[in-house]
């Protein structure tokens, strides 16, 4: 007998069924109908999806200029700054106490697979302390080498840091590094000792290193665990007595700094704003310095850490901007807002960038170009670090010239344009920007300039055509135990090294500053040092300029014929090590033909380096 409850079986079975059908196309399962008892419950709206909604607008005029305080957080890769994070977030309230807190502003995917800080995060703390609520405006950044500008920017929101520094391993060569950058910007630097509760932990030892490096007295420095929490408080009053509210001016008219900006496909850009000026509400109409577009707002409102929308922002606080922005390059960071008809000075903004290292990116299918390129767009929309120029080659097809800070920066990269638009790409070698200076008028007049800078090695100029060819050096810093120093010394004057300096920084740690050609140290320089010295020095490095260098211009020939995408720019040399060394690689990687394959090396028409793939053919 065909029944009610013989009915609601045979839906279940046909929904299951579509579910299981769906889940195999990608697409939505269907939702099941409500029972009785919970249509009532259905009919009241859903309200889950926005925590917008559910909480009350913050009225930001309660934090008065002098309550307010903007800070970051500078390390060395793995000191500790995202787990310090997490302790502040917790003891102001903005996130629960659970031991699922984990890295909880590093939000990318990438960012959580590698244990590593890849973008500065802002939050926004509310803070009672002897009877006044404070806004702490705090903002994690990166340690490694590769994303020092991501911190760079971040300072200029700030008038304080928190240095932290490993109990451990002591000051590292990253440490040195941003310690400079905040010194330059004239900002309150606060030392934190961290990992106070591991088994090796010396403090005393680290604060002796602080005070003689950084000439910091080491009763300034605070010893805390941000594993545990131990004498985390601290470091909040310290951020309260030790760093100075922001000198910025409410009653004049509104300036705000663009330091870091996302795209979403909904609400379009995303500005995160610094503002130094006047106040900016939801309805204002606003000005970019840079394109002198106008866009009325949005929504404003602080990240804390998720965003959370208010009335109004105001001069000294940091906070989220929308404005109806929906091209990716109509946010530039370093941008300048103001309220339409009232024209202010545009703010300094920042040193562009100075990509270290370039490689060609392609599609795997030509047909995937144009999705390519916008998920390119909305990439370096959110990494400004990153220059693009187009390509092209007969091999690869069209595609474009990418610029990155480093070969962990180009890694990161490539891995976002997989995960966050699914886009698989082809990535050339490696190369550094030479420059050549021209030797004719002749040739002058056709490239406008006398010097010209060279990221394409298939595009490196014949001598007979230019004076003498530069390249990039940069000053690197090596912090050691002095057990290895000897074997570092040698790895570095393998590599065309000159010593600047050496120091010793405590009892067995040693410091040494070397200028190296960029080329020697971009591909494999870091892996060689941490061999060598089981894991214990780290390595900086800063950008020292161009000097001359006899470079040539390597071909690589398969059969008698030059491969594009392979050819290279080396030291005279070095030339005949890395060609032989590119030859017995490419024999071991490509695939066997049924006809011999000559695999060569050659300087303008002379060869330098040959291998053979011979054809083996089956036994009988």
């Amino acid at each position: 007998m065909w029944t009610l409850a013989g009915q609601g079986c045979w839906r279940r079975c046909a929904l299951a069924a579509w579910a299981t059908r769906a889940a195999r196309r990608g697409l939505p399962a269907p939702r099941p109908a409500p029972t009785r008892g919970a249509a009532a419950e259905s009919k009241a709206p859903d309200r889950s999806y926005s925590s917008a909604d559910r909480k009350e607008k913050i009225d930001m005029s309660r934090f008065p200029v002098e309550n307010t305080r903007n800070f970051s957080i500078i390390a060395h890769v793995d000191h500790g700054k995202s787990t310090l994070a997490d302790r502040l977030l917790e003891l102001t309230g903005a996130i629960d106490k659970t031991k699922n807190n984990k890295q909880v502003l590093d939000k990318l995917q990438v960012e959580r697979e590698r244990g590593i800080t890849v973008k500065a995060q802002t939050a926004s703390l509310f803070y009672d302390y002897e009877g006044k609520q404070y806004l702490l405006n705090l903002i994690d950044t990166p340690g490694h080498v590769d994303f020092s500008y991501e911190v760079s920017r971040s300072l200029s929101a700030c008038q304080g840091v928190l240095l932290v520094v490993d109990a451990n391993e002591g000051i590292q060569a990253q440490t040195v590094a941003n310690f400079f950058l905040a010194f330059e910007a004239q900002l309150s630097v606060i030392p934190v000792i961290n990992k106070i509760d591991l088994k090796n932990a010396d403090p005393e030892r680290v604060e002796k290193q602080i005070e003689k490096v950084f000439d910091i007295p080491s009763d300034e420095c605070i010893k805390i665990s941000a594993k545990l929490g131990t004498n985390v408080e601290s470091v909040l009053q310290a951020v309260i007595k030790r760093i100075p509210p922001p000198k910025v001016h409410r009653k004049n008219p509104l300036r705000a700094l663009v330091f870091d900006s996302t795209f979403d496909q909904y609400r379009g850009v995303i500005a995160n704003v610094a503002l130094f000026d006047g106040v900016v509400s939801k309805g204002d109409k606003i000005v970019s310095a840079h394109t002198q577009k106008t866009y009325e707002v949005n929504e404003v409102g602080v990240l804390n850490p998720n965003e959370q929308p208010t009335h109004k922002l105001y001069a000294g606080q940091v906070g989220y901007l929308i404005a109806g922005m929906k091209d990716v390059t109509e946010a530039q960071i370093g941008d300048t807002l103001y309220l339409h008809k009232q024209p202010v000075e545009p703010l300094p903004g920042f040193k562009s960038a100075k990509p270290m290292v370039f490689a060609g990116m392609y599609p795997i299918d030509q047909s995937e170009y144009n999705n390519l390129k916008s998920a390119i767009e909305k990439l370096t929309l959110n990494d400004s670090s990153v220059t693009v120029h187009r390509d092209s080659s007969l091999a690869l097809g069209a595609g474009w010239r990418l610029g990155f800070l480093g070969l962990l920066h180009m890694e990161v990269f490539n891995q976002r344009l997989e995960q966050e638009y699914n886009a698989s790409v082809i990535l050339t070698t490696p190369t550094v920007p030479y420059k050549a200076v021209l030797s004719s008028a002749k040739l002058i007049k056709e490239y406008r300039e006398k010097e010209i800078t060279i990221i394409n090695p298939a595009q490196f100029p014949d001598k007979s055509k230019v004076t003498e060819y530069l390249e990039p050096i940069v000053l690197g810093t090596i912090i050691t135990p002095d057990e290895y120093t000897g074997k570092i010394m040698m790895l570095c004057q393998a590599r065309r090294a000159v010593q600047k300096n050496m120091m010793y920084i405590d009892q067995n740690r040693i410091m040494l500053k070397y200028l190296f050609p960029l080329n020697e140290i971009v591909v494999d320089f870091y892996d060689s040092l941490k061999s060598l010295s089981s894991g214990y020095a780290s390595f900086d490095y800063e950008d020292a300029g161009y000097q001359t260098a006899e470079l040539v211009k390597m071909d690589i020939l398969l059969n008698g014929n030059i491969v594009e995408e392979l050819v290279t720019v080396v030291h005279k040399d070095k030339a005949y090590s890395a060609g032989k060394a590119i030859c017995e690689r490419l024999k071991d990687s490509l695939p066997r033909q049924l006809f011999e394959i000559a695999i060569q090396a050659a300087l303008g028409s002379k060869i330098i380096a040959r291998e053979t793939m011979v054809v083996i053919l089956p036994e009988k």
